[in-house]
């Protein structure tokens, strides 16, 4: 009976008719270039513009484009999986859902578990390189924020004096999520023409950057290529390519969002491939060009900053394209904070939703209609998150979560394709079960390349979820007759 209990789950049978009973037969109106389109404006976001200093500062030098080439090989295996889920299970794109219907409860509740660390230090990760983008920008406007309170503790920053002074609380980036966090409570929803606007200021500032940036690189930046290695594992090198690649995953998170299209895809097995991978290819072309610009405007030994492409622009010397490329940087980084603080109160509600987490976590507010309740646990503690802990420690554990979620997603592909080989696929991924394998080796070979204690702090993590589950998931879950709780509005 109890291990019945681990192994429950919803079939994907029922899964699809209540997603069809509830109306979402989505119309086929989209084509290859849409998807393209609709990628590029997912992919194109917080990674480039944050991480990208720091994964060849510590660990790739100039080399950071082939991490970026590897992260894009790594996409194109997990989206293609993405993509038969996707088109599957119409009700939900969420990893939790899927796993769910494929591989369980158990699974499931690691999942979302695992995503609400990614969505939590993904806010916090944004928040602190939003807070060096607004602390240079507020500098080029004669506004000085001290340097110690821009920092999370312990960081050490050097003065143009050559002075250095640490870090003591990086009040800007708690200051955002608060701000953030209380709008959403609010009931602040972006409507997609908003999402156009932020994703057309996104590829304008990345275009822009690339177009003058170049006029200004020194050729003599990018040697050596590949800096010869410390002697430690990661630390440049070929070891420090592959370092550098799981850091800057972080850059193609959100591609999976173009999987969710399958069912408005025209002819899904034609378009899909095409618009995951076309998309995966323009961001990556995008991503090299913007590193390549970067490493020859400043030496990649100095770009160990929360906001480099702000570091690289002020070496060209012409403020109002500073002050341009920080704004819009500013602009399409607080939307990311802002959705995924929105998606992590919604994988909440539906965690708890299905009985796995205590009520209050799906309780509306009377009036507003928002899980005000998780979302003021959330803004705390990814504030709190966010003021204390280091870029480069955030970044690394948002990698590692969303590429453990992508290994149970190929692996969910290879189940299906035998507990429900009967079951219509408007999208196939071709050659299972080698794609699928390739995207769970290509995500553990990543994973490889973080440092022991990220993994440690994964293992801590997945360990107090499994107490919680064991301890209240297991006994409460909706599987085993408790109530569903009123819809979310």
């Amino acid at each position: 009976m109890a291990a019945q209990g681990l192994m429950a789950r919803k079939s994907v049978a029922d899964i699809m008719s209540s997603g069809e009973a509830e109306g979402h037969r989505l119309s086929k109106t989209l084509g290859p270039f849409s998807i393209i389109a609709m990628g590029i404006g997912a992919i194109i976001g917080a990674g480039i513009f944050v991480l990208t200093g720091t994964a060849a500062a510590r660990y790739a030098g100039p080399a950071i484009m082939l991490s970026f080439v590897l992260g894009g090989i790594v996409c194109s295996f997990v989206g293609l999986c993405y993509a038969e889920l996707a088109a599957m299970l119409p009700v939900c794109g969420s990893t939790y859902t899927y796993t769910y219907a494929t591989l369980g409860e158990l699974v499931a509740w690691i999942i979302g578990w695992d995503l609400i660390l990614e969505y939590a230090m993904g806010a916090a990760t944004v928040a602190v390189g939003w807070s060096g983008y607004m602390t240079s920008l507020l500098h080029n406007l004669g506004v000085s924020i001290p340097p110690a309170l821009a920092a999370a503790p312990g960081t050490a920053i050097k003065l143009p004096d050559g002075s250095t002074v640490t870090g003591i609380l990086n009040l800007p980036a708690a200051v955002i999520v608060a701000i953030l966090t209380t709008m959403l409570i609010m009931g602040t929803k972006e409507s997609a023409r908003l999402n156009n606007v932020m994703v057309a200021i996104k590829l304008v500032v990345v275009l822009a950057f690339i177009a003058l940036g170049a006029r200004y690189v020194n050729p003599a930046n990018w040697h050596p290529f590949i800096p010869d290695n410390t002697g430690t594992f990661g630390s440049f090198g070929l070891s420090g390519v592959l370092r550098g690649s799981s850091v800057v995953f972080f850059a193609f998170i959100g591609f999976d969002a173009v999987s969710t299209s399958a069912q408005e895809a025209k002819l899904p097995q034609r378009d899909m491939p095409i618009g995951i991978l076309g998309s995966l290819v323009v961001c990556t072309v995008l991503y090299l060009a913007v590193a390549a610009v970067l490493t020859g405007l400043v030496p990649y030994a100095q770009l160990n900053v929360a906001d480099p492409i702000a570091k690289g622009v002020n070496v060209i010397g012409l403020n109002w394209f500073s002050v341009l490329i920080k704004i819009g940087a500013l602009t399409g980084l607080t939307t990311v904070i802002l959705v995924l603080l929105y998606g992590q109160s919604r994988i909440l509600y539906t965690i708890a939703d299905d009985g796995l987490l205590p009520g209050l976590f799906a309780r509306l507010h009377p009036r507003l209609q928002t899980p005000y309740l998780s979302q003021m646990l959330i803004g705390l503690i990814v504030a709190v998150t966010a003021a204390l802990v280091p870029i480069d420690v955030l970044g690394e554990l948002v990698s590692i979560g969303t590429l453990f979620a992508f290994v149970l997603v190929c692996g969910a592909v290879i189940y299906l394709r035998r507990s429900a080989s009967e079951t219509f696929r408007p999208f196939s991924v071709p050659g299972v079960p080698v794609v699928p394998v390739l995207g769970i080796l290509f995500c553990l070979l990543l994973m490889a390349g973080l440092p022991l204690m990220t993994w440690l702090r994964l293992v801590v993590w997945l360990a107090i979820g499994m107490v919680i589950y064991l301890s209240y998931g297991r006994t409460h879950s909706r599987l085993r007759g408790r109530p569903a709780t009123a819809p979310l509005t």
